[in-house]
């Protein structure tokens, strides 16, 4: 007969660690993380071109250094207010994969950039559960850091397959 700790370990070990290196961002005051390793570049507000017909929340697309990339506000994502840009607004250049595997390279609009934590899988707790109209499979979990709570995002999952394919296709 197994332990509950060996039952939460063997649990771990088929779910996944979530554990890992966060790049954490504030949007309308809340905190938010992403895995580091989908971080590409961290770069400060720039002219962004817009493209025609696309959802809202694709703000356009920006040269970075001879490359077209897709660039999408994360505050109209979420069905955040809109804010104006300032100094400390920031873009991070990720690596998101499409439904066939492939890294779409994607600027995301955050509020600000706050730091790098190393958060610990016992730091992270499961999505807690809402209504059930509601979806939240694009969050990893909810780390406790300091006495604050920071919402852990798959960033993967943020957009769906068909919206990054789409997105994608605008710089092919």
């Amino acid at each position: 007969m197994q332990s509950i700790t060996e039952d939460k370990k063997e649990e771990t070990k088929h779910r996944g660690s979530k554990e890992g290196k966060f790049l954490t961002f504030e949007l309308a005051g809340e905190e938010y993380g992403v895995e580091i390793l989908k971080v590409k570049e961290i770069i400060g507000i720039m002219n962004i071109t817009s493209v025609p017909q696309t959802p809202g929340y694709v703000k356009g697309v920006i040269n970075l250094r001879g490359k077209v990339i897709p660039v999408i506000d994360l505050r109209l994502k979420f069905g955040m207010e809109t804010q104006s840009y300032d100094e400390r607004t920031c873009i991070i250049v990720i690596d998101i994969a499409d439904r066939y595997g492939r890294g779409i390279v994607t600027g995301i609009v955050v509020d600000s950039v706050s730091e790098v934590l190393n958060i610990r899988e016992e730091d992270i707790e499961e999505t807690p559960t809402f209504s059930a109209g509601l979806d939240t499979g694009f969050i990893l979990g909810m780390a406790k850091v300091r006495g604050n709570v920071k919402i852990l995002l798959d960033i993967d999952r943020v957009l769906g397959s068909d919206e990054v394919t789409a997105i994608g296709s605008m710089v092919q």
